[in-house]
This record gives structure tokens, sequence and C-alpha cells, in this order.
């Protein structure tokens, strides 16, 4: 069993919502092996800001679209640095020395931010998966989606670095700032 994390797009933005629903039978129906599950909308509202509009945890803990590892990835995509990196549309904002440390962190949000553009709706999925076609078959025949799955294991290594990067870039960002006004 492998545990990963699945980035689902479609054609129309309808279809994730559909998506979500289906995926939710499947779980119940023991097709998947899955621990959360949010529908996700690329605002276009020039925010670039990445919003949970719908979740679920299937392991009972209750956990909240902010508390999993689906909040942690939308939080680094909508927030600060995903701004700066320009995740939200493959162009870079701004260089900086840290940008090959900065390059190493991105393929997910990279990713994310390219399969779900601006005014689009996906899925993000963690799951354990043994069999990848119930999953297939729904989301590519069914719905003619696409799918990219990611290892969990190495997604939590990105979050950890992007936000090692996030943390350093602000630290950087105020000390140049504090050095220009001093009086």
């Amino acid at each position: 069993m492998t545990e990963r994390v699945i980035i689902m797009n479609f054609e129309e933005n309808a279809k994730a919502y559909q998506a979500f629903s289906m995926i939710k039978k499947m779980q119940e129906n023991q097709e998947l092996s899955s621990e959360q599950m949010a529908v996700v909308t690329h605002s276009d509202d020039e925010q670039h800001q990445f919003n949970v509009e719908d979740f679920i945890d299937f392991t009972g803990t209750n956990q909240t679209s902010k508390g999993g590892l689906i909040g942690m990835i939308v939080g680094i995509l909508g927030g600060p640095l995903g701004i700066l990196l320009g995740w939200f549309g493959g162009s870079v904002i701004g260089a900086s020395r840290d940008s090959k440390e900065i390059r190493q962190a991105q393929t997910i949000f990279d990713f994310v931010g390219d399969k779900i553009d601006v005014g689009e709706t996906g899925l993000i999925l963690i799951a354990n998966e043994t069999d990848n076609r119930p999953l297939n078959r729904v989301i590519m025949m069914e719905l003619g989606g696409e799918i990219a799955r990611f290892d969990l294991a190495e997604i939590q290594e990105e979050i950890r670095k992007a936000q090692e990067v996030e943390e350093t870039t602000k630290e950087k960002i105020k000390k140049d700032w504090d050095e220009k006004h001093k009086g």
C-alpha cells in the first residue's frame, strides 16, 4: 500500500464536485482507503488564493481543512511564499539568493498551480492505494479528468522545506527592511 497525495483536475469545474461525491461513495464501498479529500478552487480575483470549497476527513479524527496536510499545501500555495514565487502561474517573481533552494521545493506547488489554473476547481486526495485502477476509471474514464500522484513522504518533505524557506525569506526581508530604514 502506497500513501499518496493525488491531484485531480477537469475541463469543467462541476466535474470536481461530481468526483468528490463519487470518491466518497468509493470510500464507503471500500474501493479506496482515503484519509482526506478537498475540492480546491483557484480564485480568479487576481489574489491567487486557493480556497477549500468542500472537505472531508475520512479518518474520523475530524481534522478541518486547515488542520491537515491538504490545508498545509493550500496554505503554502496561497500564502506569501506562493505569491512571491509565482506558483500560481509558473512565473517566478523576483530573484533571490535562495532561488536554487526555492526551486527544489517547488514540484507539487508548481504542479497544483499549473493544473488548477485561475478560475478552475480540482481535487486533492490523500489516500493509501494498493490498486490505482478504481480511481483511474472514475476520474479519467467516466469524468474525463487528469490524475497525478505524488508520494506522501516526499510531499511532507517539500512542505517542510517550503515552510523553512518561507521563514528564512521573511527573516531576510525584515532584516533588509530594518537596515534600509535605520534612522
